[in-house]
C-alpha cells in the first residue's frame, strides 16, 4: 500500500466575512428533511449538518474527503484527486446517493448508473453541506435510496464583504479560491471561482506516471428582494477539469501507466421566485444541469475515443402551509425532462411527480412526519413512495428519534435504450427502518448519539449475463450501527469520535445466499482533536481508521483496511490575515 504526505501552506485574506447560514440559537435548520426548512430537531431522521466554520477548521481539498469524516459514509476512489469518486451512505451504491448543489440535481443522466462523479467536487466556495442518512424519496424522488447530499455555495450577505484563500503543497499543488459579495438596495449578490492543479500520483500501483488533475471553477447568486413579500433567486455553478488517467494498455491489459486522459464540465443553473402570503410560502424555480464528458487515448488526439452528453432540466413548485401551530403541510409538484447522447444513443425521457407531507406537533416536544409522493414516469409508468418518522424531545438536552422510509431509484436513460438496456425496466425500491437517540449532557459539554438502522433494497438492476443486457436481477440488505461522542471541556478544546459499523450484503435472484457487497468495509472510526490555544493559534489532528474489504470479479479481491493521521494547524498574522497549513 502506498502512502504520501502533502504539507501546504497557505495566507487567506478575509477583510469582510460574507454572511453565514443563519439558524435559530436553539436549532440547527435543514432542507433534507421535508425539502422545505425545518429544525433538525423536529425531524426523525439522521442529519449531519457541516457549517463554514468546521469546513475552514478542517481544512479538505475535496467535499469527498470532508463526507469522509460523517457517520455511515464510505468513500471509494479510482485514484488521486480527479479519479472516479463515488460516496456511499449506509453501504448503499454510489449511484443510490442523490447529490444537490444550490438546489439542483446533480446526478449525471449520461453515466450508466446515473451517479454523480464527487471526484470532480473541490471544497471551493462550498458554505454548508447537509447529509441525511437514509432512504428519502417522498420530497426528492429518484436516487435518495442511500441518502441525500445538499451542498450550499456562499450566500449573498446583506453585507458586502468578500474572501480570497491561496495554498501550495507537494506534488505541486496550487489552489487558488476567491469570493466576493455585494449589497446594494434590493439587490444582494454573491460570486465566487477558485483554480487548481495537482501533479497527482499514479493511479496504477506499478505505475511511475502521476496523473495529474486540473480544475476551472465559478459560482454566483443573485437575490433581489421586489417586495417584502415576493424575492427572485439566480443560482448558477460551473466546473472545467482535466484528468489524466491509467488504461489497460495490451499486451497484459492490466492497469498501468498510459497517456489517455479525460475532461468533464459541468453547469448548473437555478432561477427561482419566492412569494411568502402570510403562513403559506410558495417558491416556483426551474432548474437545469448540462454535463459534458470526453476521454482520449492520449494528447495528440483530435478526438475522443468517447463522449457522453447529459442534461436535465426541471420545473418545480414546493408549497409550505402552515396551517396552526399544530399542523404543517408541504406539498409539491415537479417535471423532469433528462436527455443523453453518446454518439449512438441521443433519447430522453419525462418524469411528473407531486408529492404531500403533513408535520404535525401534537405536543410541544414531539413533532409526526408522514408523506407520500407519486411520480408518473413515461416508460415504466407510475410508482407510490411512503414515508414517516417521529421526534421527542423529553427534556432540553435529550431527542430520540424514530423513522421509516422508502426510496426508489429510476432505470437511467442508458439502462433502458442502450444496446443493452431495457425499457420494461423498473425502479429499484428500498424500505428503511431506524431509531436514534442524542444526548447532551454537562451544560451541553458533552455530546452523545447513537442510531441503529436497517435497509433491504429489492428489484435492484445489475447487468443479465445470462441475456447480455441490463435486468431487475438484484437485491441487497443492511444493517449497523453510527456512534456519536464529542467531548469540549473548555471553550477552547474539543474532542471527538465516529463509529460506523456497517453489513451490507447482496445477490441474484437466481442465488439462494447472500454475500458481502465490494468495497464497503464493515467497520470505520473517526478521531479528531481542536485546541484554540491562547485564542489564537488553533491546533486539529484526525487519525481515520478504516477495516477491510474487498473487490475484484465475485469479491475475489481483498483490500486491506488502512489508517489515516493528518494535523493542521493556522495562526492569525493580523487583521483579516491567516496563514495555515495541513
Amino acid at each position: 500500500m502506498k502512502t504520501f504526505a502533502l504539507v501546504t501552506a497557505a495566507c487567506a485574506l478575509l477583510p469582510t466575512p460574507l454572511l453565514a447560514f443563519e439558524a435559530s440559537d436553539d436549532a440547527t435548520i435543514v432542507v433534507t428533511a421535508t425539502g422545505s426548512e425545518a429544525s433538525r430537531d423536529q425531524s426523525g431522521q439522521a442529519i449531519t449538518v457541516i457549517e463554514r466554520e468546521a469546513i475552514e477548521r478542517l481544512q479538505p481539498s475535496t467535499l469527498a474527503d470532508l463526507l469522509a469524516r460523517t457517520p455511515g459514509i464510505t468513500v471509494s476512489s479510482t485514484g488521486p484527486i480527479g479519479g472516479f469518486t463515488a460516496v456511499r451512505i449506509r453501504g448503499a451504491e454510489g449511484e443510490q446517493t442523490l447529490t444537490l448543489i444550490d438546489g439542483v440535481r446533480v446526478n449525471d443522466p449520461s453515466s450508466p448508473g446515473g451517479g454523480f462523479d464527487f471526484g470532480n467536487l473541490l471544497v471551493g466556495n462550498i458554505d454548508r453541506v447537509e447529509v441525511l442518512r437514509g432512504p428519502n424519496s417522498v420530497p426528492w424522488g429518484s436516487q435518495s435510496i442511500g441518502g441525500v447530499v445538499n451542498i450550499s455555495t456562499a450566500r449573498p450577505g446583506k453585507a458586502g464583504g468578500g474572501s480570497a484563500r491561496a495554498e501550495y503543497g507537494s506534488n505541486d499543488r496550487l489552489s487558488v479560491v476567491g469570493q466576493y459579495g455585494i449589497a446594494t438596495g434590493p439587490v444582494t449578490a454573491s460570486l465566487g471561482g477558485g483554480y487548481f492543479t495537482d501533479d497527482g500520483i499514479s493511479a496504477a500501483a506499478s505505475g511511475t506516471e502521476p496523473d495529474g488533475y486540473r480544475q476551472y471553477a465559478a459560482n454566483g447568486r443573485v437575490e433581489v428582494a421586489l417586495s417584502e413579500a415576493v424575492s427572485l433567486d439566480l443560482r448558477g455553478y460551473y466546473f472545467d477539469g482535466k484528468a489524466d488517467l491509467d488504461g489497460f494498455p495490451p499486451p497484459f491489459f492490466s492497469l498501468a501507466d498510459t497517456p489517455e486522459y479525460s475532461t468533464a464540465q459541468q453547469l448548473l443553473g437555478y432561477a427561482g421566485i419566492r412569494a411568502d402570503f402570510g403562513r403559506l410560502k410558495n417558491r416556483l424555480a426551474f432548474t437545469l444541469s448540462d454535463v459534458n464528458r470526453d476521454n482520449f487515448a492520449n494528447p495528440a488526439a483530435i478526438a475522443p475515443d468517447f463522449f457522453s452528453r447529459g442534461r436535465s432540466e426541471r420545473f418545480e413548485y414546493r408549497g409550505d402551509w402552515s396551517l396552526n401551530e399544530t399542523i404543517r403541510a408541504v406539498v409539491g409538484a415537479e417535471h423532469e425532462r433528462s436527455r443523453f447522447n453518446d454518439g449512438f444513443l441521443d433519447t430522453g425521457v419525462n418524469v411528473t411527480s407531486g408529492y404531500v407531507q403533513l408535520v404535525l406537533n401534537p405536543f410541544s416536544r414531539l413533532t409526526l412526519t408522514g408523506g407520500v409522493r407519486l411520480d408518473d414516469h413515461e416508460t415504466w409508468g407510475s410508482d407510490t413512495t411512503f414515508s414517516a418518522n417521529a421526534a421527542w424531545r423529553p427534556t432540553d438536552n435529550l431527542v430520540v428519534r424514530a423513522a421509516y422510509g422508502e426510496g426508489f431509484k429510476a432505470p437511467t436513460l442508458y439502462q433502458l435504450y442502450s444496446f443493452y438496456g431495457d425499457p420494461t425496466l423498473k425502479p429499484e425500491r428500498a424500505q428503511s427502518w431506524e431509531v436514534g437517540v442524542e444526548q447532551w449532557l454537562l451544560d451541553r459539554r458533552v455530546r452523545l448519539g447513537l442510531t441503529g438502522w436497517q435497509r433491504r433494497t429489492r428489484s435492484q438492476i445489475d447487468f443479465d449475463l445470462f441475456f447480455f443486457r441490463y435486468n431487475n436481477i438484484a437485491r441487497s440488505r443492511g444493517k449497523g450501527i453510527e456512534a456519536e461522542i464529542e467531548l469540549r471541556p473548555t471553550d477552547r478544546f474539543s474532542l471527538s469520535a465516529i463509529y460506523s459499523y456497517s453489513d451490507s450484503e447482496g445477490r441474484q435472484d437466481n442465488e439462494a445466499t447472500y454475500h458481502r457487497l465490494l468495497r464497503r468495509p464493515v467497520h470505520s472510526l473517526n478521531l479528531a482533536m481542536d485546541w484554540n490555544a491562547y485564542g489564537k493559534v488553533k491546533l486539529g489532528a484526525d487519525v481515520k481508521l478504516v477495516g477491510d474489504s474487498i473487490d475484484g470479479f465475485g469479491g475475489s479481491e481483498r483490500l486491506d483496511g488502512f489508517a489515516l493521521a493528518a494535523v493542521r494547524a493556522s495562526a492569525p498574522l493580523g487583521h483579516g490575515l491567516e496563514l495555515y497549513g495541513r
